[in-house]
């Protein structure tokens, strides 16, 4: 009955939305002004400590076992819950004591692979065309997902002004979508660094479909590894894998990599506010490894690293409005990859994504791009950001 009546107050103040809970007894409460929005089932009593030590691992499992049930969007239930400043879901003790995660590059390959290399055919059932599975650019109201993953590219590209004949490099390239297009488009030397076995597979075939043999290049190797020098690189989605103790050589290595008059577009996942950092669930289900930097982070490394910034650009609502189209695809196959893959998984799955985009849509992490030079010069950028957006426009 304690047990009972301490979830009572934890619940009663984790949401902003009025919401339903039925507890493992079968008795229904509600919390809130209004008419539940959301119902959560607890088919099972969860124990007090383990559920305010890691809950986004506890509720997260508990979902996947089906000791949890929700009826409603998942996407607004997380969403209230970071939008509420005492919600324990915000009051996570395990952000205060991060574990050290190794990230050699023998653990990094094996962090890289249990993500990305679940099988092409997975993600290929609910990505766009393109299998990019990073935050999509929407210009309009109605760009389907292909287009909007495209528009990013294009977005990253025109950014760098890059020149025809000269060479790019992409760290952490994918199924390679920004090579080719950087290729065809912009006629540059492409080369892609990647340490997923299936995305370097795809790759390589599709540069001979394509015809690309010389002009796209991809390595299957740790960025670490890289040498040489390049007149653009190009890296979306990347610095979440490196880890916490990481960032500063990552950034550096971005900085020795290119040439004297260069410049670099850097996309990926951060936070507005301390905090978002790692995430137990994240940590064990899905990104090993994984950290998300807040942005003072990361402008610290690229202050340390000597490099200047000529942009930077928050895209957080593009990716909530990325998620919930990935989601509505994944909903369309979910019988699919329950089929294959087992309920467990395709419930993690459901969880992730919809936990993801609630994540953006209530400022809880952002995405942002950092459009990075050598020079404080910033040689060969125009005076004025309209550039970038030219192309859109027309």
């Amino acid at each position: 009955m304690l047990e009972k009546t301490v979830y009572r107050q934890l619940i009663s103040r984790a949401f902003d939305i009025p919401i339903a809970v039925t507890y493992w007894d079968g008795k229904t409460e509600n919390y809130g002004t209004g008419d539940p929005v959301v119902t959560i089932k607890f088919n099972k009593e969860i124990p007090l400590k383990e559920m305010t030590d890691k809950p986004t691992l506890v509720l997260g499992e508990a979902y996947m076992d089906k000791d949890i049930e929700i009826d409603g969007s998942i996407q607004d239930l997380v969403a209230s819950a970071y939008r509420t400043t005492d919600s324990f879901l915000m009051n996570n003790p395990y952000l205060k004591h991060l574990p050290k995660i190794s990230h050699s590059e023998k653990e990094s390959v094996k962090d890289v692979q249990s993500h990305y290399d679940i099988g092409n055919d997975f993600y290929e059932l609910w990505l766009d065309p393109t299998l990019t599975y990073s935050c999509a650019y929407f210009i309009h109201d109605d760009d389907t997902l292909e287009q909007a993953q495209l528009n990013k590219d294009r977005h990253i590209l025109n950014k760098l002004k890059p020149e025809a004949g000269k060479t790019l490099l992409d760290i952490g390239s994918g199924w390679g979508t920004l090579l080719f297009m950087a290729a065809e488009e912009f006629g540059l030397h492409a080369t892609g660094v990647t340490l997923s076995q299936e995305q370097y597979d795809y790759t390589v075939e599709q540069i001979k479909k394509r015809g690309l043999e010389d002009k796209v290049d991809v390595q299957l190797k740790d960025y670490r590894e890289v040498t040489g020098q390049y007149d653009y690189i190009t890296s979306v989605g990347m610095f979440e894998h490196v880890g916490k103790e990481n960032l500063e050589l990552y950034f550096q290595k971005v900085a020795d990599l290119l040439k004297p008059d260069g410049r670099a577009l850097i996309h990926g996942i951060t936070g507005q506010h301390e905090g978002a950092g790692e995430d137990p669930f994240i940590e064990k289900y899905i990104f090993p490894g994984g950290y998300i930097p807040n942005v003072a982070e990361n402008l610290h490394h690229i202050m340390d690293a000597k490099m200047q910034f000529a942009d930077i650009e928050p895209l957080r609502r593009h990716y909530q409005k990325t998620l919930e189209m990935w989601t509505a695809n994944y909903h369309q196959v979910m019988d699919q990859v329950t089929a294959k893959y087992g309920e467990r998984f395709a419930r993690m799955w459901d969880l992730y994504l919809q936990a993801c985009a609630a994540s953006f849509e209530s400022g809880n992490i952002d995405v942002m791009q950092y459009l990075l030079t050598k020079q404080p010069s910033s040689t060969g950028l125009p005076m004025t950001r309209a550039y970038m957006t030219d192309d859109e426009t027309k």
